[in-house]
């Protein structure tokens, strides 16, 4: 299977990118920092006549990579109950791409994917991480996506989720429903 972990912390060697690579080693998997790449916010023309004006940005050239892999591994960290900025960005411009005549294939290439979600969080994620595993299962939903499991973690300081050996357990596991 192929596999694709896009990573929207905004930080390098972050928590949340710790884990993901203890989930999804490098070796295994394509990995996407979205801090690498330059996407704009999106500017929601949905009801314009002429409807949403060509971005140039690096967007279609992510969406272009994900769509080449079977599973998808959103890894964020948790930022007010939520996905961080570059995440958000990512996934708000996908309302855009819905509406590109060249990407009307979208949708329906990620009904066949399956999704996961790590995220790691400072103040108890285990429940205020909640809201953001409720929201990666609605976006799943809308698109028909599988939403195969998640992984929260608990670490407030850069390298604190290596002391946090159930997330680390829980990612081992997922490695093992992934089949890597």
């Amino acid at each position: 299977m192929k596999i694709a972990v896009i990573h929207g912390s905004s930080r390098q060697n972050g928590n949340a990118e710790y884990l993901a690579y203890h989930a999804v080693p490098k070796e295994k998997a394509t990995h996407i920092h979205l801090q690498d790449y330059h996407i704009q916010q999106i500017i929601d023309e949905r009801h314009e006549v002429k409807g949403f004006k060509n971005v140039h940005d690096d967007h279609k050239e992510l969406i272009d990579l994900m769509l080449r892999h079977e599973i998808i591994v959103f890894s964020t960290p948790i930022y007010w109950y939520s996905l961080s900025g570059p995440m958000k960005t990512f996934i708000d411009r996908w309302s855009q791409i819905m509406r590109d005549p060249n990407y009307a294939h979208f949708r329906g290439e990620l009904k066949k994917k399956k999704a996961y979600l790590i995220a790691v969080g400072g103040d108890n994620p285990t429940i205020k991480g909640l809201p953001l595993v409720q929201q990666f299962n609605y976006i799943c939903q809308f698109f028909g996506m599988e939403f195969a499991g998640y992984v929260l973690g608990q670490a407030s300081k850069p390298g604190d989720i290596k002391n946090n050996k159930r997330a680390l357990d829980e990612a081992a596991v997922l490695v093992k429903e992934i089949n890597l």
